[in-house]
């Protein structure tokens, strides 16, 4: 751990030295000779390097505090009656069953269930299944800060479209009668599908870990196009995205550029219950272009993380990137900033994997499909706005 805040406080001097390089080498006209934006690049470059060298080494003190962890524990009573054994997908007849359909031998105690929908396959083990949602929490920086929920099918949600109103009212009048209305909302499930080739060889190989392979890759494919879905979906045969434009509330309207008062604009925009828990959402590149805004005091508006697992932060407020969030651009919504735990994302139980015998087996492969059914989309609009560029 004292390496990372080595590393952090190295990251931070290199930005301390960057801005004081910066604003040295600026002319009288405001712009910075070619010569100098190579080198302020340079070290721009170190810090985004330290940082990524910062996210993996709290990502290693993770997995160690984890395995670190005791694989039993004492006996400390009287002996008690043994737990019940594991039943359906957690049993280990199950996992045993699918392990030899994906390798493609007969299951053994035949306790397989099949997939509720109509494209075969088999429903994954319980633990099998955990392992992809897992994987899909990592690589999938959408789920980390939204609402996620479990359904079994669509799911209608009544949201509040007006409030009553109270008044004063004199004695013995009439009291005035307040009529607040209610809007709806339906999480469905829209179906997300990836394709793995694996050659007969490796099937064939014991010592391949065949099992945790095809969960990580269906893993890694799932968080992609569930973020860029999460992000940009347009709602049509998948999930509505956050800075869609009716998915979010457009709060301001920029102009070529975004300046430092759009975003000030931006964040007061948003009502003052959801900044409590608010934050900005954007591209690396729109990153890289609002750290070298300054306030009206000459000061930078991004500020480094100086502390282990913490968010860098923008005008006070924690900032996440995306590589899918939209590019600054002409009539583009760029940036995204509010409470996001009004974006739900509902996942629909039971993911399956089905094998592909006879389709590649002129390539000497088998092909695994896996499936899974997943629909977002912003519950409450007021809690997120959007800054729109101007044409």
């Amino acid at each position: 751990m004292s390496t990372i805040l080595e590393l952090r406080e190295k990251r931070n001097k290199i930005w301390n030295t960057a801005k004081e390089f910066l604003d040295q080498k600026r002319g009288a006209d405001g712009m910075v000779p070619t010569e100098a934006a190579a080198e302020y690049d340079k070290m721009e470059s170190d810090m985004v390097s330290l940082g990524r060298e910062i996210e993996r080494l709290e990502r290693q003190a993770a997995f160690d505090l984890e395995m670190a962890r005791p694989t039993t524990s004492p006996i400390l009573g009287a002996p008690t009656k043994h737990s019940d054994a594991k039943t359906g997908r957690a049993s280990d007849e199950y996992k045993a069953d699918f392990a030899n359909i994906l390798r493609g031998k007969a299951p053994v105690n035949n306790v397989l269930s099949t997939s509720p929908d109509t494209d075969g396959g088999y429903l994954v083990p319980t633990e099998f299944e955990k392992q992809i949602v897992m994987g899909l929490e990592e690589a999938n920086v959408i789920r980390t800060i939204a609402k996620t929920i479990t359904t079994s099918a669509e799911r209608k949600i009544p949201v509040a479209a007006t409030h009553s109103s109270a008044q004063w009212t004199a004695e013995n009048a009439a009291i005035t009668e307040s009529s607040p209305t209610f809007a709806q909302k339906t999480i469905d499930a829209f179906k997300l599908t990836d394709l793995v080739k694996v050659s007969l060889e490796l099937l064939q190989d014991s010592m391949f870990d065949l099992e945790s392979y095809i969960a990580a890759e269906f893993a890694r494919a799932f968080g992609v196009a569930e973020e860029e879905a999460f992000c940009v979906g347009t709602g049509t045969g998948q999930p509505t995205g956050i800075f869609t434009e009716n998915g979010g509330v457009v709060g301001v309207t920029a102009g070529a550029s975004v300046t430092v008062d759009n975003l000030i604009d931006l964040v007061y925009a948003l009502k003052s219950p959801y900044r409590r828990n608010a934050a900005f959402l954007m591209k690396d590149v729109t990153v890289s272009a609002l750290r070298k805004l300054k306030d009206n005091n000459g000061a930078y508006l991004w500020q480094p993380s100086a502390q282990a697992g913490q968010p860098d932060r923008l005008l006070g407020y924690p900032l996440y990137t995306s590589p899918y969030a939209p590019a600054v651009a002409s009539d583009a919504l760029p940036i995204a900033f509010g409470d996001f735990s009004n974006y739900w994302i509902a996942d629909r139980m039971g993911r399956t994997v089905q094998r592909l015998n006879e389709l590649y087996a002129g390539n000497g492969q088998v092909g695994f499909i896996a499936t899974e059914r997943v629909d977002g989309k912003v519950i409450l609009a007021e809690g997120i706005q959007l800054l729109k560029m101007g044409s």
